[in-house]
């Protein structure tokens, strides 16, 4: 079997290889012109309009978060490009018109789609706003799409008075008749100027004596708040004592956010850690302009090197890739470059003290109240560390445990009573860890009582806290196919598309389609929002094991296992 599919492997890699040359990667950019405000759209990939892996990938087509709306003789050097620029460091995905010449008498189709696929819009108001059609056309539609697609729209009264556009009077009013004959557009014109009058927006002058850094902040963070769920990260709805941890380690944290910390949350393989850092970092992340999550570092570390993870952290934190040859060098980048940033990293599975010391090596390289979230099995890391706070998960009491094991065997908080004794048995033989009662759990769902039975018959001969022979449980329900799949996901496919090894287990007869629903239903994988195959650390180590057992004997499987262990699919 494994020759069989060490052939197919080196096949598909070929085809994967030859595929990917053959593609031509090209961006399409708006190329519509206008008069004298705005033309050719720049723009910056945020990850958050994307992927967010920690890493970068860039956006398709033109789903903004930011439209800025604005009259470039006025702006476009001076606040509108000072407000750009801070928006996209803050890894804000931002639309921003900048060609000196427009012509023709309609807006391209290209504008209006990045309009509305914004979900932020920001109308600029200067004293020369009203004088440009451009612009007044770009104000309706905006006004449009709040009001038919609950966009929300921020305006920024820039060296004018909101009253000035509620009454059209003097130059105004010259302004708005001089750019249009058509009376039910001048009118419509006329109606924008005076709602986005009315709307709550900020007006420069009143805002720290019209000191413009003052108000780009103020806009910075109204932005970041609108768009926090673009920044969060994915957690589980099914959580259970999540919150009096949080509460917890919150307590340790400067209410002003004045101190630097380092808090650590360790414990057993499946106890909830990343899940634990998720949430508070989901809770932390709003106060925080510059952010990382750096995900599965001791895999990451075990395929690659930590200069890609040193990478990933300075793109994630100063917006921008840097070459980084060694180690070294980029510690140095990382101690220069993060000292003046207020920064939020969770460093997630930390397993190797050099790895910590590459990323975060000591407080005095962060901006004072920066927060380093760590995540690790190995507690001695955190005391080598010498961090400030260590927070230790231990398994579920038993009350917590059946909520969680009920929420994931009967879509509900509690069994029912015909089933509760045997629910309680249950929970009784998993420890308390929660990926083992969330893995029995999804099993069970739907299962007749004989399975219940035979699985809690199995489950008590497994020795208390073997983490690996109760999750086998669920594999051993599995039948020859999708067992098959999973330790091939397991040895091989973590973190690839679920679609590269598709065409192999097809020819194999393994019916993929089937076989991925199945092990996702048993949550003995998970499909990312990319479609890509992933896995829990445990779970991944009992295939492996599994794979390792099985071919004890073919000393060339041994050999070729190993091998394939380091490889990077």
């Amino acid at each position: 079997m494994w020759g069989v599919f060490l052939d197919l492997l080196n096949c598909l890699c070929r085809l994967c290889s030859s595929s990917s040359n053959s593609l031509e990667m090209e961006r399409n950019e708006p190329t519509h012109l206008e008069d004298q405000d705005s033309g050719a759209s720049s723009s910056w990939s945020s990850p958050l309009a994307g992927d967010y892996e920690g890493g970068t990938k860039k956006t398709e087509g033109n789903d903004y978060e930011v439209f800025l709306s604005f009259r470039g003789r006025d702006t476009r050097k001076g606040f509108t490009d000072y407000l750009y620029t801070s928006l996209v460091d803050a890894r804000i995905h931002v639309f921003r018109d900048d060609n000196e010449l427009r012509v023709g008498e309609e807006i391209g189709p290209e504008l209006l789609r990045s309009i509305t696929q914004s979900k932020i819009s920001i109308p600029i108001i200067s004293k020369d706003y009203a004088s440009s059609k451009w612009c007044l056309r770009e104000l309706a539609h905006i006004l449009k799409c709040k009001r038919n697609r609950g966009q929300i729209v921020l305006p920024i009264f820039y060296k004018v008075e909101p009253s000035k556009m509620r009454h059209l009077t003097g130059r105004l009013r010259d302004a708005v008749n001089a750019q249009q004959k058509n009376m039910d557009e001048m009118m419509e014109w006329e109606e924008a100027l005076k709602e986005v009058s009315s709307l709550k927006g900020l007006e420069s002058e009143k805002i720290d004596n019209g000191h413009e850094g003052t108000l780009v902040k103020i806009v910075v963070r109204k932005v970041m708040s609108e768009l926090k769920g673009l920044f969060l990260l994915n957690v589980p709805k099914q959580l259970v004592g999540i919150d009096d941890h949080v509460e917890h380690i919150m307590s340790y944290i400067d209410a002003n956010f004045s101190d630097t910390n380092m808090i650590g949350i360790y414990g057993m393989g499946g106890i909830g850690k990343t899940t634990l850092a998720k949430v508070l970092y989901n809770k932390l992340c709003n106060h925080y302009e510059s952010r990382s999550f750096v995900a599965n570092i001791r895999e990451t570390c075990h395929d690659e090197s930590i200069i890609c993870l040193q990478k990933q952290l300075i793109y994630d934190i100063i917006g921008k890739s840097l070459d980084v040859s060694n180690a070294d060098q980029g510690i140095s980048v990382i101690k220069s470059r993060f000292k003046s940033k207020k920064i939020l990293v969770l460093l997630d599975d930390m397993d190797d003290i050099t790895h910590l010391n590459a990323l975060a090596g000591d407080h005095n390289w962060f901006k004072a109240g920066s927060i380093v979230i760590i995540t690790t099995r190995n507690k001695g890391i955190l005391d080598e560390a010498r961090v400030d706070h260590m927070y230790p998960l231990n398994e579920l009491p038993l009350d917590k445990s059946l909520i969680l094991f009920s929420r994931h065997a009967f879509r509900k908080d509690s069994p029912p009573s015909d089933d509760e004794d045997i629910s309680r048995d249950v929970v009784l033989t998993t420890g308390g860890l929660p990926l083992a009662l969330k893995i029995i759990g999804s099993f069970l769902y739907g299962k007749t009582k004989k399975v219940w039975k035979d699985t809690l018959k199995k489950l008590k001969k497994v020795p208390e806290k073997r983490v690996q022979d109760t999750l086998r449980v669920s594999y051993e329900a599995l039948d020859y196919r999708e067992k098959q799949i999973f330790l091939d996901i397991a040895c091989f496919f973590i973190g690839s598309s679920k679609q590269n090894p598709t065409y192999m287990w097809d020819a194999c007869g393994f019916f993929p389609g089937k076989g991925i629903e199945v092990l996702s239903l048993m949550s003995l994988i998970k499909i990312d929002e990319e479609g890509d195959l992933m896995m829990h650390d445990q779970l991944r180590d009992l295939g492996r094991e599994i794979v390792y057992l099985e071919n004890q004997g073919n000393l060339k499987i041994v050999a070729d296992y190993g091998l394939l262990r380091k490889m990077k699919m």
